[in-house]
């Protein structure tokens, strides 16, 4: 299973949980069952607020699952519509949010949940 957590930098499992989805610099696309991360840059960074595309941003990764600090209301449903769902991760290293996802101890993010403009974390 893959899962994609937005990060702040490229380094390795160390990558701090970036707080919103759509601005993440990076995305690590993280296999849960080996360990293995590969590092996307998010092109799509600036955009403006609502404009996130976040199935184009990850696409051909077969991802199951988000894990990010906070996420648009828009966002969040382009993702449920294509079968992602997103999981509140906190603050701290990508090892920390991925190992506490494989022990079910991310909440889900619901629509009542969502961000409601970039800098709300």
């Amino acid at each position: 299973m893959n899962i994609c957590v937005p990060v702040e930098n490229n380094d390795g499992q160390k990558s701090k949980v970036y707080g919103h989805f759509g601005s993440a610099p990076f995305f690590a696309i993280c296999e849960v069952e080996s360990g293995k991360v590969e590092f996307l840059d998010n092109g799509n960074q600036h955009h403006e607020h609502g404009q996130c595309n976040p199935l184009g941003a990850i696409a051909g990764k077969a991802v199951s699952a988000i894990l990010v600090g906070g996420i648009g209301a828009r966002a969040l449903q382009h993702l449920n519509a294509g079968g992602i769902k997103a999981y509140r991760a906190p603050e701290g290293p990508l090892s920390q949010a991925v190992e506490m996802f494989k022990k079910r101890e991310l909440p889900e993010i619901l629509p009542s949940d969502c961000c409601q403009g970039h800098g709300c974390h």
